[in-house]
C-alpha cells in the first residue's frame, strides 16, 4: 500500500475499468455508496479536446459515518465525501483514497478521531479486497 500526506492507495495490474468495478464492490461491502462520479478523461476530451489516459474520481460516502461527522462538525461537509481516484499506470492502474485523518488535522476537532480511524479501516479493507 502506498501512502502520502493526504492519501493512500494501491497499484494493481488490473485495467482501470476492472479496478473500478472491484473497488465499487469492495466499497459497498464496507457500507459506502458512490454519490458522485467524474470521468476526468472524458471531461478533458469534451471541454479541451485533450486526450489523457483513463482517470476517474468517485465520491464515496458511508451514510452513518457522514451523519456522525456532520453531527460533530457542521462544516465537515466541505471534506466529504471520501474521494477515490482510479487511473491508468504503465503496469495497469492505481487506486488512491483521501486520508480520513485529514478531517481531524484540518479541523483540530479531536471528536472526529475515532470516526476517522473507522473510515480509514474501512477504506484499507476495501483496497485490500481489490488487491487480493
Amino acid at each position: 500500500m502506498t501512502s502520502d500526506r493526504y492519501g493512500f492507495g494501491i497499484e494493481t495490474t488490473l485495467s482501470p475499468a476492472e479496478a473500478e468495478a472491484r473497488m465499487r464492490s469492495a466499497l459497498a461491502d464496507e457500507g459506502f455508496g458512490i454519490l458522485t462520479e467524474i470521468d476526468v478523461a472524458a471531461t478533458l476530451k469534451n471541454k479541451l479536446d485533450v486526450t489523457v489516459p483513463p482517470y476517474r474520481i468517485l465520491g464515496a460516502c458511508n451514510p452513518q459515518l457522514a451523519h456522525e461527522a456532520l453531527g460533530s462538525e457542521r462544516s465537515i461537509g466541505l471534506l466529504l465525501p471520501c474521494n477515490v481516484i482510479i487511473y491508468e499506470t504503465d503496469g495497469g492502474s492505481a487506486i488512491e483514497v483521501l486520508e480520513p485523518n485529514l478531517m481531524v488535522e484540518l479541523t483540530t476537532n479531536t471528536g472526529l478521531e475515532e470516526l476517522a480511524r473507522d473510515a480509514r479501516g474501512r477504506l484499507e479493507r476495501a483496497l485490500a479486497k481489490v488487491s487480493a
